[in-house]
């Protein structure tokens, strides 16, 4: 019995180890800069009306830098953010927008948030998205 207890303590913590080393923040640079100019493209013609020009949000709709993404959204993962935006963006035409194009727009809400881009693009994929968090700067 005493075996097996270590045994699966063990696992546990092997996979917990796994498990820290596959997470990223947004400050990880985990979108590119030519992805993020694709998403503005799109923010542009999806998102502007809405969210205005600069991100800040409006009558109607959230902040998407500064304090009020920051208080929406820390915490969380690009996964539920990417979640949101899939099925309830654009207004009017929820669920238009493609799980590659959803990326490309958080791309553009990150870079203007001031995150730092990386080499990679955002991945489409929800699984790999939950792996990287929102957090607020370090």
């Amino acid at each position: 019995m005493a075996r097996l207890v270590i045994a699966i303590g063990a696992v546990t913590l092997v996979a917990a180890s796994v498990a820290a080393q596959t997470t990223k923040t947004v400050w990880d640079g985990v979108y590119s800069d030519a992805q993020a100019k694709r998403g503005r493209a799109l923010y542009e013609s999806k998102c502007l009306s809405c969210h205005g020009p600069d991100l800040n949000g409006g009558e109607t709709a959230p902040a998407l830098v500064g304090i009020g993404f920051q208080s929406n959204w820390n915490g969380q993962s690009v996964g539920d953010l990417s979640e949101r935006i899939r099925v309830s963006m654009p207004l009017g035409s929820e669920g238009s927008l493609s799980r590659q194009q959803v990326s490309d727009v958080i791309a553009s809400i990150l870079v203007a948030g001031e995150y730092p881009a990386g080499a990679a693009e955002l991945p489409r994929e929800p699984d790999v998205l939950k792996t990287i968090q929102i957090t607020p700067r370090k």
